[in-house]
């Protein structure tokens, strides 16, 4: 299994930076791609490595935000077959409300009906080496950053964020923003013993720039040793300050750049 970033906020090679998310993984049966970033960039990078996404068989869409997935139209028209599973509720309208403005983040609606896109509500079992769940237990470790996060109905609970667990030779767990909280996502997952996960811990409101307090990153330290038998490689919504701060005191996560790959 192999997991490359195609979008990331940080590069340290040729690739281009967008604040976002697009993994590219390769596994035994699938080519899939995890989430598509907010636009133009993921063609781009891909180009760059020599991947073509005319071959991509599997999209997941993590949630309904546009830094997730803005570039679906874009793909749909270069790859017009592959599966593109998203929550039947990514597509309500989603806000941020920071500074007293409500900016619109969510998907383009009018995708909503095109065949090429399965809408699915829950866990979901793609096949025996893929499967989606969702959490809706969400008391443990909670972000500040999700404050300023609207849905239809008020503050958004993230029903519409799923995740996503690869079996192989060994189980990796991979998320977009861990809206739910990273915590409770693992608790989740854990009849699984996922040996690495992979996504954005989201501790840094995108907007006002600001942290998690360390009062929330000793708590997730905290339940995090509970799982000392799983590789954490985190990224995009953590923030730089959240993460030095976790990666100095738990030696087991690292982060995962745009250009850079995992191999599993």
């Amino acid at each position: 299994m192999i997991i490359t970033a195609l979008v990331e906020n940080t590069s340290n090679c040729e690739l281009k930076t967008a604040h976002g998310l697009s993994l590219y993984i390769q596994t035994k049966n699938h080519h899939i791609l995890f989430d598509l970033g907010p636009d133009h960039t993921l063609f781009a990078n891909a180009a760059k490595r020599g991947i073509d996404l005319s071959e991509i068989d599997t999209v997941i869409i993590s949630h309904g935000h546009a830094d997730h997935g803005g570039a679906l139209f874009e793909f749909m028209t270069v790859n017009p077959t592959a599966n593109i599973y998203i929550q039947k509720r990514a597509f309500e309208p989603h806000l941020n409300k920071t500074f007293g403005r409500d900016k619109f983040i969510g998907l383009d609606q009018s995708l909503i009906d095109d065949p090429q896109i399965i809408l699915i509500d829950g866990d979901y079992k793609i096949d025996e080496e893929l499967s989606l769940f969702t959490v809706t237990q969400t008391d443990k470790c909670h972000s500040p950053a999700n404050d300023v996060l609207y849905g239809p109905s008020g503050r958004d609970n993230f029903s519409h964020e799923q995740n996503l667990l690869i079996t192989e030779n060994t189980t990796a767990l991979v998320m977009g923003c861990g809206h739910c909280g990273i915590i409770n996502i693992l608790d989740k997952a854990k009849s699984f013993q996922p040996k690495v996960c992979i996504g954005g811990f989201h501790l840094i409101n995108p907007t006002s720039k600001e942290s998690a307090p360390t009062s929330l990153l000793d708590e997730i330290l905290q339940e995090l040793q509970a799982y000392q038998e799983t590789r954490f490689y985190t990224c995009h919504c953590t923030g730089k300050e959240a993460y030095d701060y976790l990666s100095a005191r738990q030696k087991t996560i690292s982060y995962l750049s745009c250009g850079e790959s995992i191999t599993i």
